[in-house]
C-alpha cells in the first residue's frame, strides 16, 4: 500500500486518562444574565468556525468576550464543507506559492499540535485520465512541489502505477487512467472540530450562548454599542452591550450590516458547494482529488466509514436560509464523481444524506470557481465591524488577523491592556491526546466501566472527544443506559448525547444528530431516535 501518512507513536502527545466529570455549562438563563448585566469588550455575533475562532482567541489575548449565534454553533457553512484541512494544491496554478506554504503550515499545526484528536493525514490520489485537463509529467511536477512546500512531512509527492492506486481505491475507474499523482492533506470533522474550538473560547473566559437571534442593533451616539437578541427556544428577549460589534454571520453578514445602514451595499457574493453522503462499496485507504477542468477538482474522500462526495462551485444569490440540495447538484456531484469512480459505487439508493454550504467571497466579477478565499474587514457607518471569508484550514491564523485588525484599527480601545498575537500561547483544543493511544485505553483499562465498548465506538470516541471520551465512559459507567448503542448501525452511544446536552450546547435534536453525532448523515435520522433524543434532551436540569 502507498501512504502518505504520519501516525505518531503512541504517548507523542498527552493523553489524560479518566478524569472526574466537569461541571456542566451555565444554563442559558445564567448565560443571558451574565451577558445582560455586563459590559464586553467585544460583542461577537456569528458561531461559525470564523466568530468562533475569534472569539477564542480574543479571550485569549484578555478581553471579555461574548459570542451568539441565532441558530447552532457551527450549525451553517462551518458544518458543511469539505471536511479538509489543506494546502490548496489547485493554487499553484495561480503561482500563489506562499499561500500554499502558509496553509500547510496551519494544517500542520491543527493535526500534529493544535487537535492532533480530531484531525488526521490522509493520502491523496489524483488520477490523470486519457484526454484529461492535466498530463502526468505536469502532475507529477505538481505534487512534488506542493510535498516540498510541506517540508516533505507527509511524504514526497509522486507518481503511482494505476494497478498499485487501485488496491488502495477499489472503486477507482481505470479505463483510460494513465497514472495517479499522490500528495497528502489532512481531513476533519468540521462540526467536531468548532464545537471544540468553542469550549476552548469559553474555557479562556468567553460567554457563549447559542439560539440567540440578533433583532436589533444598540446605538450610543450613532455607533453601534451592542445589540439586542431573542432566545429562540423560549422567546426572552435580552441584550448585550460592548465596546466593540464584530458581524461574523457569514452568509448573513450584509443582512446584519443593513440593520446599522438601510442603504449599505452589498459586499459579498455567495457559492454554493453541495456534498453527497454515500455508504460504502469497499474500503479505501486513500482519497480521489479527480481534476473536472483546469481550475475545479471533485473529491471522493472516505469520511466516518462512509465516502463523501463533492462539491460544486456555483453562485448563489438566494435567501441563505433556503439553501437545500437540489436534484441538479445531486446530478452534477454524481456525473462529476464518475470521471474517476466506478458505477457500482454511485448508486442513488447507496446515498444517505446530502448537504449544502455557502462560500463567503469578496464582491466582484469573474467566476467563483476563481475566486480568492480571503478575508476581509470592513467598518461601518455606525462604527460595526464586519469580517467575512476564509477558510478552514487557516482558521486559528484567521482569528488572530482579525483580533490584530481590530486592535489596531484608530477610535478604538481594544490594544489597552491587550496581550499582543504574537507572545500568546499556540494552545491546544480542548481533549488533545493521540487518538490511537485514547482508543487502545478505551478498549483496555480506560474502558474499564464499559466492558463490552465495541471496538467502533471506542474509535468514534477517540478520534471526536480525544481525552474526553473518557469522561463519556464514565457518565454511561454511572448510568448502564446510557451504555447503549443509539442505533446498531452506527458507533455512537446515548452517553454522547447526555454531555452534548450538558457540556455542549445542544439544544436541539438537530443539534446532536447533525453535528454532535453522526447519525444524520448515516440516515439514521428515524422517527424514533428523534423521540429518544429529544426525552433526553427534555431532561436538562
Amino acid at each position: 500500500m502507498t501512504t502518505l501518512q504520519h501516525v505518531p507513536e503512541l504517548g507523542t502527545t498527552p493523553t489524560a486518562g479518566p478524569t472526574v466529570l466537569p461541571a456542566k455549562h451555565a444554563g442559558r438563563a445564567e448565560n443571558r444574565e451574565q451577558l445582560s448585566k455586563a459590559t464586553y469588550d467585544l460583542l461577537v455575533i456569528g458561531g461559525g468556525i470564523l466568530g468562533i475562532s475569534t472569539a477564542w482567541h480574543a479571550a485569549q489575548s484578555g478581553l471579555r468576550v461574548a459570542l451568539v449565534d441565532a441558530g447552532d454553533f457551527a450549525g451553517a457553512t462551518s458544518s458543511a464543507s469539505s471536511k479538509l484541512l489543506h494546502g490548496g494544491l489547485r493554487y499553484l496554478q495561480t503561482g500563489a506559492v506562499k499561500l500554499v506554504a502558509e496553509n500547510h503550515f496551519e494544517r500542520r499545526a491543527v493535526t500534529r499540535q493544535v487537535a492532533p484528536h480530531l484531525s488526521n493525514p490522509l493520502a491523496f490520489y489524483l488520477p490523470i485520465y486519457k484526454g484529461g485537463p492535466h498530463g502526468a509529467a505536469k502532475m507529477g511536477a505538481g505534487v512534488f512541489a506542493y510535498s516540498a512546500l510541506s517540508g516533505f512531512g507527509d511524504g514526497v509527492g509522486h507518481l503511482l502505477n494505476p494497478v498499485k492506486a487501485r488496491m488502495d481505491v477499489p472503486e477507482l475507474r481505470t479505463d483510460g487512467l494513465k497514472a495517479v499523482a499522490v500528495y497528502g492533506d489532512s481531513q476533519m470533522n468540521d462540526a467536531r472540530m468548532a464545537l471544540m474550538t468553542a469550549r476552548a473560547a469559553v474555557q479562556a473566559g468567553a460567554v457563549a450562548l447559542n439560539h440567540a437571534e440578533v433583532t436589533g442593533l444598540r446605538l450610543t451616539g450613532g455607533r453601534v454599542t451592542g445589540a439586542d437578541l431573542r432566545d429562540r427556544t423560549d422567546g426572552t428577549e435580552f441584550g448585550v452591550n460592548a465596546h466593540v460589534v464584530l458581524n461574523a454571520t457569514g452568509p448573513w453578514v450584509d443582512h446584519l450590516r443593513r440593520m446599522e445602514d438601510s442603504a449599505a451595499n452589498p459586499s459579498i457574493r455567495l457559492s454554493k458547494g453541495a456534498h453527497l453522503v454515500l455508504k460504502r462499496t469497499s474500503q479505501w485507504k486513500a482519497a480521489l482529488a479527480t481534476p473536472i477542468d483546469k481550475y475545479r477538482i471533485t473529491f471522493a474522500l472516505p469520511w466516518e466509514d462512509m465516502l463523501l462526495l463533492g462539491t460544486t462551485d456555483e453562485v448563489y444569490e438566494g435567501d441563505p436560509g433556503d439553501l437545500s440540495v437540489t436534484g441538479a447538484d445531486t446530478d452534477q456531484i454524481l456525473s462529476e464523481a464518475a470521471h474517476s469512480v466506478r458505477d457500482q459505487q454511485l448508486r442513488r439508493d447507496l446515498i444517505t444524506y446530502s448537504f449544502a454550504g455557502l462560500r463567503v467571497l469578496p464582491g466582484g466579477p469573474g467566476e467563483t470557481s476563481k475566486a480568492k478565499r480571503e478575508t476581509v474587514v470592513t467598518e461601518g457607518r455606525g462604527g460595526m465591524l464586519s469580517v467575512a471569508g476564509g477558510k478552514w484550514t487557516t482558521f486559528r491564523h484567521i482569528g488572530r488577523q482579525v483580533i490584530k485588525k481590530l486592535s489596531d484599527l484608530p477610535g478604538y480601545s481594544l490594544g489597552e491592556g491587550m496581550e499582543p498575537m504574537s507572545k500568546l500561547p499556540r494552545l491546544p483544543l480542548p481533549g488533545i491526546a493521540n487518538p490511537h493511544a485514547v482508543q487502545h485505553r478505551l478498549l483496555t483499562d480506560g474502558g474499564a466501566p464499559l466492558p463490552s465498548l465495541g471496538e467502533d465506538t471506542a474509535k468514534h470516541l477517540a478520534t471526536h472527544y480525544g481525552s474526553l471520551a473518557f469522561e463519556i465512559t464514565r457518565l454511561a459507567g454511572e448510568q448502564p443506559e446510557l451504555a447503549e448503542r443509539i442505533h446498531p448501525d452506527a458507533p455512537e452511544i446515548w452517553a454522547q448525547v447526555a454531555y452534548a446536552r450538558d457540556h455542549e450546547w445542544a439544544e436541539t435534536t438537530d443539534d446532536v444528530l447533525r453535528r454532535r453525532t453522526t447519525l444524520k448523515i448515516r440516515g439514521l435520522d428515524t422517527p424514533e431516535i428523534r423521540a429518544g433524543v429529544q426525552g433526553m434532551l427534555d431532561k436538562r436540569n
